[in-house]
């Protein structure tokens, strides 16, 4: 039996992909102004309503400014809000928005999991004492993908920040992306389970030692993947 053929987008999402993907090739650099309607819409195979329909999610998602009674005006994407952080790594800023996502984590987390333990550490200490084994799994880096987030999202809720888990949640499935890739090596695995058993020696310990670890070991995954860089 064949594999199935994956449905084809709707053709609204088709448009705003192609035009995602124009946006970001240079086709429509930043500061200029998009097509006619019309003209857009023919160059897109879909129909005007089908047109405003992608452009009003592109502009929601702070990569165009629409205008009425003026061409649409696209905009650099670091001025779009975190929305523009997803349709970035499913076009080629993947990769190198790694190290970033590593060194936002090594300024938040550190924090976040020292009012965890300051408040209630049980939930993320439960949850770190039972890290991913090592195994043949072609999925493992998901599953440490998976479980990481899941520390993550614990130490976010945990700080009771209210702001903290919606930050968070902004970088879910940019997360998910890149930590496919930080975890498909195996020495970033081992050294992670090291992280996690530090993490939960420390929470016990209190808000200042559970900081400097986590302080330490975001740094730490920082410094693996400069040196070892897919």
């Amino acid at each position: 039996m064949s594999a199935p053929t994956p449905a084809p987008l709707r053709p609204a999402l088709h448009a705003e992909d192609t035009l995602l993907a124009r946006l970001l090739d240079g086709t429509y650099p930043p500061g200029s102004t998009l097509p006619a309607e019309r003209e857009l819409a023919a160059s897109l195979g879909v129909t005007r309503p089908t047109l405003r329909e992608a452009l009003q999610r592109l502009g929601r998602d702070g990569l165009l400014e629409i205008r009425q009674g003026k061409p649409t005006r696209v905009l650099h994407p670091h001025e779009g809000g975190l929305r523009v952080l997803a349709h970035l790594s499913r076009h080629g800023e993947l990769g190198r928005m790694v190290p970033d996502l590593l060194d936002l984590r090594a300024a938040l987390l550190p924090h976040w999991v020292a009012q965890t333990a300051d408040r209630d550490p049980q939930p993320l200490q439960a949850h770190l004492g039972s890290p991913p084994a090592e195994s043949d799994d072609p999925n493992l880096p998901q599953t440490f993908t998976a479980f990481d987030w899941a520390f993550q999202t614990l130490a976010a809720h945990g700080s009771g920040n209210a702001l903290a888990p919606l930050l968070l949640g902004a970088f879910a499935e940019v997360y998910a992306r890149a930590g496919a890739i930080y975890f498909s090596d195996p020495q970033r695995r081992e050294r992670s389970r090291e992280h996690y058993r530090a993490l939960h020696a420390a929470l016990p310990l209190g808000p200042a030692a559970a900081e400097q670890v986590a302080r330490s070991t975001s740094l730490d995954s920082l410094q693996l993947w400069e040196a070892r860089r897919v």
